[in-house]
């Protein structure tokens, strides 16, 4: 993930995923904050702390690395200490993000089917403990990529660029780091997104069917029931966020399943399929950071009202001052 390829695609791919990511990041962090989506404020908090990692995968991920390793490839970002922290940072911001989904994925579980629970829990007191506990956590995580780099060259005594130590493929702890690091992401959060999604619809699909026949024998069948249009808004939104992060997490995972199951570190060349198969799935993953603000505008219609406004508004004012 730290050695961008060169090419036509991958030099206009990053720049537009870069231009993209980062003002609907922006703008969904702005927006949300507001608190005028119709979202309660648990799950707003989640919301900004994922826009808000998504933002710093856009910043360490596609552009510090990315954009400045295809066309500036011997800048300073590229001495190793410098190099080494960069590579630190995305690890930790990749991981933050998709710890953040887990937690909002548990924190709307509790929501629907842990009723008495749910008072405690789904508050945005704990969901500011959760989101700064996971970004902490996350970073300390991380901090062991520092020390897996050593230079490459040392030129008029500086080093320069990050190469991978040899111990780092023999030594215990190393192995044992880099095994628990692949467990925690992305193995962990697919098993839980998954089982949780699949607990959370078994329980809405026996719900709504004993509240569809109660209501029937009550002959109230007509007539609206808020509890189920309000648990079908937070449904759209949970799956659609971790449909997401599941599709465009899997090629990574097939690559990282098929070089550590087959010891493949290296490549013939850019036309390889393997590494392609590489680069395609750090192009999805890096996507995901850009998903979930389309993700909200698609999902929730105070969402879209507020994105419009927040475009139609500047154009009025530039429009009365012509006028004026």
């Amino acid at each position: 993930m730290h050695e961008p390829a060169s090419g036509l695609v991958y030099a206009v791919y990053y720049p537009a995923l870069a231009a993209v990511g980062i003002p609907a990041n922006v703008i969904a962090i702005v927006i949300l904050s507001r608190g005028k989506c119709g979202l309660s404020k648990c799950i707003t908090y989640y919301l900004v702390g994922m826009a808000a990692s998504d933002l710093l995968v856009v910043i360490t991920g596609v552009i510090l690395n990315r954009i400045v390793g295809i066309y500036f490839p011997d800048s300073y970002m590229s001495i190793t200490p410098i190099c080494s922290l960069k590579i630190l940072l995305i690890y930790a911001s990749r991981d933050i993000s998709v710890w953040l989904t887990v937690a909002f994925t548990f924190d709307r579980f509790v929501a629907i089917c842990c009723q008495r629970l749910k008072t405690k829990y789904c508050r945005k007191e704990t969901a500011a403990i959760v989101v700064w506990t996971v970004s902490v956590l996350s970073c300390l995580q991380n901090i062991p990529w520092y020390f897996k780099f050593e230079a490459l060259y040392i030129i008029n005594d500086v080093p320069w660029y990050c190469h991978t130590k040899s111990s780092f493929y023999t030594a215990h702890l190393w192995v044992i780091f880099s095994s628990f690091n692949c467990i925690a992401t992305p193995f962990l959060p697919f098993f839980l997104i998954l089982l949780l999604n699949g607990v959370t619809v078994r329980y809405i699909v026996v719900t709504n069917r004993a509240r569809k026949a109660l209501r029937h024998n009550r002959r109230q069948e007509n007539s609206s029931d808020p509890e189920l249009a309000n648990r079908k808004k937070s449904i759209i939104l949970l799956f659609t966020i971790s449909s997401s992060f599941i599709l465009l997490w899997m090629t990574f995972i097939i690559h990282f399943l098929y070089y550590r199951i087959t010891n493949t570190y290296s490549y013939t060349g850019y036309d390889d399929p393997v590494f392609i198969l590489q680069e395609v799935g750090y192009m999805l993953l890096l996507l995901s950071c850009c998903s979930n603000t389309c993700i909200y505008a698609a999902t929730q219609h105070k969402f879209r009202e507020e994105l419009k406004n927040s475009v139609t508004y500047p154009l009025a004012q530039v429009v009365k001052f012509l006028k004026y």
